[in-house]
């Protein structure tokens, strides 16, 4: 697996789409900087950027990279090598390279502005955990997706982009639809399980409470800051996004498995 994975990494890495990606990210944080050098506000701006775009572009990546690598994706199923070792190896080398991007892209500005020395480091490193979590969990819901349908481009195209609107806009409008319709029950509780069905939502919620400012989130906020807010509570919250990120693993190599290419 560790040759296909480097294969896959550095092929990645290759690419003009890498850099720009890694480009937007050191542009519009140094930008944030110019405009202000408070470390929590330009951690605030760039959480509303990573939560949405890190997801969108791991999807189109990890569709556009299964499609586009198919022939050599041929020639490997036809080397004594386990179908799963292939296709595990190619996800997790496209997640490492658009990790590293961001990482790279949100870092650079930061250590540049002195990120050691402030005390919003773990801030900091909260929203570029997230960052990744969200990078590797939604090239592999994608990776999955376009690995079901091998055959029909459109169609994994169509349903990787419907899963990410889904989780980005749908999954919050029906979410706040449903509290304003029961806001007579006492719905903190439902709040606090419905968020875990959301890597996005638990992303943001995770950052929040790390900047401190979850009373701007109401009762409902003042819910997440008792359970989520301690130690204990955010292992828990990173262990729901670490299932997240093993769900795409766990089918890709089912498919994998049995699927005839």
């Amino acid at each position: 697996m560790l040759k296909i994975l480097k294969y896959s990494f550095f092929d990645m890495m290759r690419s003009r789409w890498i850099y720009l990606y890694f480009g937007f990210f050191f542009a519009f944080t140094l930008s944030l900087f110019l405009i202000s050098t408070d470390l929590s506000k330009v951690v605030v701006s760039l959480m509303n950027v990573i939560l949405i775009l890190c997801p969108l572009i791991a999807t189109v990546f990890g569709v556009m990279y299964y499609y586009n690598s198919r022939e050599f994706t041929e020639l490997l199923l036809a080397q004594p090598i386990a179908r799963r070792v292939i296709f595990l190896g190619q996800y997790i080398g496209l997640a490492l390279s658009l990790s590293l991007s961001l990482l790279a892209g949100v870092g650079i500005p930061f250590v540049i502005y002195g990120i050691f020395q402030s005390a919003d480091i773990w801030n900091f490193f909260s929203l570029l955990l997230n960052g990744v979590f969200l990078s590797f969990i939604f090239s592999g819901i994608s990776f999955w997706i376009a690995l079901k349908n091998d055959q029909q481009k459109i169609r994994g195209f169509g349903l990787a982009l419907a899963v990410w609107l889904f989780f980005a806009v749908i999954y919050d409008g029906i979410f706040l639809l449903l509290l304003l319709s029961f806001s007579d029950y006492p719905l903190e509780r439902f709040a606090l399980g419905a968020s875990m069905f959301n890597p996005i939502d638990l992303s943001r919620i995770t950052v929040l409470l790390q900047l401190d400012i979850s009373a701007l989130m109401g009762y409902t906020g003042a819910v997440f800051q008792q359970f989520l807010g301690n130690g204990t509570g955010m292992l828990f919250a990173f262990g729901v996004l670490t299932l997240w990120l093993l769900l795409p693993l766990w089918r890709i190599g089912r498919i994998a498995g049995v699927k005839d290419f």
